[in-house]
């Protein structure tokens, strides 16, 4: 089957991309409204960008022509959010996430998640969420003739739960050198593939890259 593009609808173009651009990571993205109050939702047009700086990407749309959501209004207001990688035993709470409530209204109220301390950062983060970044607003890209806004945030501080993070020290040109290793059929990440699909990892494995 050959797609043209161009003679599809945005809406085809949507259900098209993401059926076939899978699976993607979740960005379950914390932010903070300047009355206080946090918005949660969910991302999968999400992305690393560069390591350095160190930089992370995700799309947010619109939720009316000239009416931002609430995460890109906070994030103008407010440049610290936090991106948190869900496990899949979080699936029905990252899809809660995603319903559309009244700016002063939060995800968290009645969701049951709880909020703890990122240490050295100045917004919280999700207890349950395995993995987390801590982010600064780096910039935001408007792309023309859409309503998406890319958000780029520079990665300040990394969580990642004991459970799921080793260290291990080799030796380079005399030196001692860390490298982190994540377990990440632990982490069991939450991927989202097309309409109301949802995956997990099956079983990973490793190939070395030619030098």
């Amino acid at each position: 089957m050959i797609i043209d593009f161009s003679k599809y609808s945005s809406n085809q173009r949507y259900h098209a991309m993401t059926q076939t651009i899978i699976p993607r990571p979740i960005a379950w993205v914390l932010t903070q409204h300047v009355a206080g109050h946090f918005n949660l939702a969910p991302f999968s047009y999400f992305t690393a960008v560069s390591s350095d700086p160190a930089l992370l990407m995700f799309s947010v749309g619109d939720k009316a022509p000239g009416e931002p959501k609430d995460t890109k209004y906070n994030v103008e207001q407010n440049p610290y959010f936090v991106v948190h990688i869900p496990s899949t035993s979080a699936a029905h709470g990252v899809t809660e996430s995603a319903r559309t409530l009244p700016a002063l209204e939060s995800e968290l109220d009645e969701s049951g998640l709880q909020l703890v301390a990122f240490d050295g950062f100045p917004i919280p983060r999700i207890e349950s969420a395995p993995i987390a970044f801590g982010c600064k607003l780096h910039s935001l890209q408007p792309i023309e003739g859409s309503p998406q806004t890319l958000v780029f945030g520079e990665i300040q501080q990394v969580f990642v739960h004991d459970r799921f993070a080793t260290i291990d020290i080799s030796e380079r040109d005399g030196q001692q050198v860390e490298r982190l290793n994540i377990d990440a059929a632990g982490v069991d990440p939450l991927a989202r593939l097309g309409a109301a699909y949802f995956a997990g990892l099956s079983k990973p494995f490793k190939l070395q890259r030619p030098d």
